[in-house]
């Protein structure tokens, strides 16, 4: 969350020239704040400051509303709202660890919402907006699904290469070891061989990028189509990032695996995302559609969600980023803020 924006707000508020939607905004915020499992980097002393902070606001705002006297304790909101800030980036500071995964649903998660159809000899298997699916394949090997993805393999594998085409989305895959037999997964632009390896791709057509990240084991990256024979090896906590326009190839490292299979969680994670990215994140967790009616389509956001509704989701997002939204039944648009 940007916190000169919040700021900006908070001496608006203070000053009694924000509008009453900012206002009941700000409200809510701070009567919801404690809530926000998706922005809170330690919870007890958190919740002990913004407690103050909240108590404070209700002894010396609410008698004389029309006039919003928050002087004393102004930047001990601020203050509270950089703790928020800075919470965004809880999830470099500390990994995703089981005790936060454990029986509790997502948010609109449906418990099914996938197709699958055996013909010719292939299996292909399609998960909607909003569902997920773990596999099992033939040889042992394992694959969790995100939503709005497309997957197909063949029912028996043969004598030489177990190949797998993951033709849209995001997949985790655990390639059981077979010496015998490469384990090779094909987007429409990349080659990842593997060898007793877990990686997660991700290949969403509206986002024009496929990334491999690597969490064990060893892969070699190729890209298909290319007379340069252009290929990659990744070693564990290293990822490629193709851009499918440009179509050029570039390596990085990443700080903890937790950061990139937060999905499989139940973790909507967005760590510097563009807005694609974002998009594409809301719509498959919860089945919605994003259409932006805004002059804004090229921002990024650090953020993290686990068990918030879609209205908590954009009101969060909206504020950090100055617009508002509406929701009309499975479609949510956003706008330029008032």
């Amino acid at each position: 969350m940007d916190t000169e924006q919040i700021k900006i707000l908070l001496e608006r508020y203070n000053q009694g020239s924000c509008s009453p939607e900012e206002a009941d905004i700000i409200d809510k915020w701070f009567e919801q704040i404690n809530s926000r499992q998706s922005v809170i980097a330690d919870d007890r002393i958190l919740d002990q400051q913004l407690d103050e902070v909240k108590l404070r606001i209700q002894e010396h705002i609410r008698p004389a509303p029309q006039v919003r006297n928050m002087r004393p304790w102004y930047w001990s909101a601020a203050a509270a709202a950089v703790v928020l800030a800075a919470g965004a980036f809880w999830f470099s500071n500390r990994p995703l660890s089981a005790d936060h995964t454990g029986s509790q649903p997502l948010a609109q998660l449906p418990a099914t919402g996938s197709t699958r159809i055996v013909k010719d000899g292939f299996v292909e298997i399609t998960t909607a907006k909003g569902a997920r699916e773990n596999i099992t394949l033939p040889d042992g090997s394992t694959i969790a699904l995100n939503a709005g993805s497309r997957l197909r393999y063949p029912v028996d594998f043969d004598s030489t290469e177990r190949s797998v085409q993951l033709q849209e989305g995001e997949a985790y895959f655990v390639a059981a070891p077979d010496p015998a037999r490469r384990f090779v997964v094909r987007t429409s632009d990349l080659a990842t061989t593997a060898l007793g390896t877990a990686f997660n791709i991700r290949a969403y057509d509206s986002e024009n990028k496929v990334t491999v990240a690597l969490i064990s084991g060893k892969v070699k990256i190729e890209q298909l189509n290319s007379k340069s024979n252009t290929a990659m090896v990744l070693l564990p906590s290293e990822q490629i990032s193709f851009d499918c326009l440009q179509l050029s190839m570039i390596k990085t490292s990443f700080g903890k695996p937790d950061e990139v299979t937060a999905w499989k969680q139940g973790y909507l994670v967005f760590k510097d995302a563009p807005y694609k990215e974002i998009v594409t994140g809301i719509e498959n967790r919860y089945g919605v559609t994003v259409i932006n009616q805004s002059n804004k389509t090229a921002w990024n956001y650090t953020g993290s969600f686990k068990n918030e509704n879609l209205a908590e989701v954009m009101d969060i997002i909206c504020i950090a980023k100055s617009l508002s939204y509406t929701i009309k039944k499975d479609t949510v648009y956003l706008v330029n803020q008032k």
